[in-house]
């Protein structure tokens, strides 16, 4: 088990990239004071949480429903998820402030923590590791991520502005690797079945 939730957790730590959320995070809160950073920070991690186990509670269900294969959702997952990783390599948009009402639960909670890039990766690793450590690993990824933001001016500062963006594209490009990965065993998957 403990194995199982070691490996979940690896693809999702890269698919919520709470190390390239710090810089929005900076910016969005700037100007607030430490009572309504962690605020935010609650309210950003209660969305995120509910979003996440949500999906990978009724997600296959609702697959069954619509006729949808894993094999189908691992290269229509992994597309989106090289698609997410290229914008954010190549990308230079500045992101305009949130209110600050909503700051927590759009953009942070959702589609920053948990986005199609953690939604996608949840379903795909449940059939190899596991319901529960996939749910384990993901609210250990929440909490890591709530930490990190806990500490964000610190680690910013540390960092710099060049080390965290660096960083953040270290990781879009092991999110691409990940995609390709997945597109791959999608197709593995519907080669086998039509076989």
């Amino acid at each position: 088990m403990l194995k199982d939730i070691c490996l979940s957790f690896i693809p999702l730590f890269v698919a919520v990239d709470a190390i390239g959320l710090l810089p929005l995070f900076v910016s969005l809160t700037a100007g607030l004071g430490p009572k309504e950073k962690d605020r935010i920070i609650l309210q950003s991690i209660v969305t995120a949480s509910g979003i996440a186990l949500g999906f990978i509670l009724v997600g296959k269900a609702v697959f069954h429903v619509l006729g949808i294969t894993i094999g189908d959702f691992m290269i229509a997952g992994g597309v989106i998820l090289f698609v997410i990783a290229i914008t954010d390599l190549i990308s230079r948009a500045q992101r305009r402030r949130a209110s600050l009402s909503e700051v927590g639960v759009v953009p942070l909670g959702t589609p920053m923590i948990v986005g199609p890039a953690v939604l996608t990766t949840c379903l795909v690793i449940i059939p190899q590791y596991g319901l529960v450590a996939t749910m384990i690993s993901m609210l250990l990824n929440l909490i890591l991520t709530g930490a990190l933001l806990k500490m964000s001016s610190r680690l910013v500062a540390f960092l710099g502005d060049a080390g965290t963006k660096a960083l953040s594209k270290i990781i879009s490009l092991l999110l691409a690797a990940i995609a390709v990965m997945l597109i791959r065993r999608g197709l593995e998957q519907f080669l086998t079945r039509t076989r």
